[in-house]
């Protein structure tokens, strides 16, 4: 059986001798009516001879899935994730077709054991089954969905698999938490140039109506796994979570496994709860990765809570109440951004790209002369010194200091070698403040720079047509 077993390619269900077609029929009726047993065992006989068959291994998962909640209650196995980078193609100890017989019985067992998908993925990295082991991979990221190694094998499994687009993805979700990861920022590069050549994958074996039913076939699957995994599966991590945290009260990890399933269920108003209540344990006042995710979530919320007001204003735009509601929501936006941005600057006051979002946030607010001073300490760091110098002339130009914002916005003028979007919003601010002060025809003269690259930027054609007019 080995034999048969090595290097078998990753097949449709199509492909299927006509007997296990018709098995694999019957284990999807068998299992829309509940008979999962019945599902699990069919799958298992056709995996046996045709391991690469995918969608025939989803089918298998969902059944698991749903036996597992059946039974209820949750089965202990997220302790043998490890975070060790996975490394396709190894195959272990074990030979890859003997090391996936034995990924197999544990998952039969247990289909949420990581330490058994793992096995999978490996398992079916050796016999050259690139999907496979997304699957596995998926199936983990599911139950941990904030493994930083195994985000990024998954992407690299998709990678492998001729998925780009799923691998852009993976890499995108390490970076939101760590946007200076190199190896992320290695798979996002090499993703991006894949996802640039690839033509799509419809030129393989099989005919038109074939591929067609067997996407379809794997697209229900994989959406009903999804449904199982995510809704249920997140639940019960839930479950077993606040259960950990009234044995470990003081266990931060068990504070954020909670806050992170609130999350994955919608529910941010709760999350943002258990943030804070793991922002209150002794560990977690210090800890600055839960204090930017307390004021992002805090922050999510309350436009959250704006958006819902000005939804109710404009189904009844004459109703006082629903306007006054949707003032008061904006009004605590605008404090609670200020009121952390001032703490976050106070306590690094050396992070000139905070000091230049503050005084982007005190310009926004009309408090001009405490911009100027946070916009004239941000321009010492040289990731934000151009824009810094524009939100020193916008402020100088507010009241009404054109000269000073003249020499402010020409800086930034002469700092921007690339005629971009940025560079035409400094030139069109230094011909505002000609026009404000009256020299007509030097403003008219910054305004010809941007209408003779960008005819349609602004309204910079209808002063140069008025000005020729004359």
């Amino acid at each position: 059986m080995t034999s048969l077993r090595l290097r078998m390619p990753e097949v449709p269900v199509t492909s299927l001798d006509p007997r296990h077609q018709k098995l694999i029929e019957n284990a999807r009726i068998a299992l829309d009516r509940g008979n999962l047993d019945y599902t699990i065992e069919v799958t298992a006989q056709v995996l046996k001879v045709a391991p690469g068959c995918l969608p025939v291994r989803k089918l298998q998962r969902v059944a698991q899935l749903k036996g597992v909640k059946s039974k209820g209650g949750f089965m202990k196995a997220l302790g043998g994730l490890s975070s060790a980078p996975f490394m396709f193609g190894g195959g272990g100890k074990k030979e890859p077709a003997k090391l996936l017989e034995s990924a197999e019985a544990l998952l039969a067992k247990d289909p949420t054991n990581v330490a058994a998908l793992k096995m999978l993925a490996e398992a079916a990295g050796g016999l050259g089954l690139p999907e496979t082991v997304a699957f596995a991979l998926d199936a983990v990221r599911e139950i941990e969905p904030g493994n930083r190694a195994n985000l990024l094998a998954l992407g690299a499994a998709w990678l492998a698999a001729g998925k780009p687009t799923e691998a852009l993805k993976m890499a995108d979700e390490v970076l939101k938490t760590k946007p200076m990861d190199a190896e992320a920022q290695d798979l996002m590069r090499k993703a991006s140039i894949a996802q640039t050549v690839t033509k799509g994958n419809w030129e393989g074996q099989g005919s038109f109506r074939d591929k067609l039913k067997d996407e379809a076939q794997a697209v229900s699957l994989e959406q009903a796994a999804k449904v199982v995994a995510s809704g249920d599966m997140t639940q019960r991590l839930l479950d077993e979570a606040l259960s950990l945290v009234a044995k470990e009260p003081t266990n931060l990890n068990h504070y954020r496994s909670v806050a992170e399933a609130y999350q994955k269920l919608g529910n941010l108003e709760e999350t943002l709860v258990w943030i804070r209540k793991a922002r209150a344990q002794p560990a977690g006042a210090a800890d600055a990765a839960l204090e930017k995710q307390e004021t992002e979530l805090a922050t999510t919320v309350i436009e959250k809570h704006l958006k819902a007001a000005e939804a109710a204003v404009a189904v009844a735009p004459n109703d006082p109440a629903a306007k006054a509601k949707m003032d008061a929501a904006r009004a605590e936006l605008a404090e609670f951004k200020l009121s952390q941005s001032k703490r976050y600057v106070e306590r690094y006051p050396n992070d000139y790209e905070a000091r230049y979002k503050l005084g982007l946030l005190l310009l926004e607010l009309g408090q001009t002369d405490q911009a100027i001073g946070q916009f004239q300490q941000a321009q010492k760091g040289p990731q934000v010194r151009v824009a810094s110098l524009v939100g020193l002339g916008r402020c100088f130009k507010a009241k009404k200091l054109f000269d000073l914002a003249i020499a402010q916005l020409g800086t930034a003028k002469k700092e921007l070698a690339q005629m971009d979007d940025t560079k035409k919003d400094v030139i069109y601010e230094l011909g505002a403040c000609y026009e404000l002060m009256g020299k007509g025809d030097a403003a008219i003269a910054e305004f010809k720079e941007i209408y003779s690259e960008d005819i349609g930027f602004r309204d910079v054609a209808d002063k140069i047509n008025a000005f020729y007019a004359k």
